[in-house]
């Protein structure tokens, strides 16, 4: 009886089993986890079109503001803009109307008795008539525009050309003026004194004034050399600024 039991049981759960596996829905497949999604995936965007601009390239400029050692500190902006358009391989790549933003490095005056007007300037951006603003590195290579001025070394320093000339000048013309009024008061003898004591006399005007300073006015020319590489977005260069006219 036990054993007849025992079988009816192992009958009754293998149908019971059976039964649960009929009923069941039929599951899709499980997807595998390194299939393909259905949907493509995004394109990936094409690097921009590039220009580049070389080191070595010197592009004119004009001063948008006066500049003069007598008060120009170190750190005070400069402003400028292209003259003319620079173009690589039949492309514009600096249009006309760039503005060139630099600042002052060093600004010294001319001394008493020696020591030459002088300053620095190094030019740190360029914004495009687009608004595309680009970093750059640049120093003055040349000042066509600014009279008595000369480049004194690689760096960009602007000096004021010597006066010795004119301090000697300002000495010959207080011994002139002191001979004719030596002459005019104690006659012939006084004519040698008064000489001696007006050079004296101009020549120590002339040392106490100082050298003349460098002064570059708005508009003045200047020659921008960019000493490193520039790489630049081609299509954003080409925009020009717009202009709002008002009634």
């Amino acid at each position: 009886m036990t054993i007849r039991f025992a079988l009816v049981w192992v009958v009754l759960l293998t149908g019971t089993a059976m039964a649960q596996l009929t009923s069941a829905p039929n599951q899709p497949p499980t997807q595998a986890p390194n299939s393909a999604p259905d949907q493509a995936s995004p394109v990936v965007e094409s690097a921009r079109p590039t220009l580049s601009i070389p080191a070595g390239t010197r592009v004119p400029l004009s001063l948008k503001q006066a500049i003069s050692t007598k008060t120009a500190k170190d750190g005070d902006p400069v402003y400028a803009e292209t003259a003319f358009p620079f173009v690589v391989n039949d492309r514009v790549v600096i249009p006309a109307g760039t503005y060139i933003q630099g600042r002052v490095e060093r600004a010294q005056r001319g001394g008493h008795i020696k020591g030459r007007a002088e300053v620095l300037i190094h030019f740190t951006s360029m914004i495009y008539p687009s608004g595309y603003t680009v970093m750059l590195g640049g120093s003055v290579e040349n000042t066509p525009g600014a009279e008595k001025t000369s480049m004194k070394d690689s760096e960009g320093t602007i000096r004021q050309d010597s006066d010795a000339g004119r301090k000697a000048k300002s000495a010959a013309e207080g011994a002139t003026t002191g001979a004719v009024i030596g002459a005019v008061t104690n006659g012939g003898k006084g004519a040698g004194i008064g000489a001696g004591v007006g050079g004296v006399t101009g020549l120590a005007i002339a040392m106490l004034s100082r050298g003349a300073d460098v002064r570059l006015e708005p508009g003045t020319s200047i020659e921008m050399e960019i000493q490193r590489e520039v790489t630049v977005d081609a299509s954003r260069i080409s925009a020009r600024r717009e202009v709002i006219v008002r009634d």
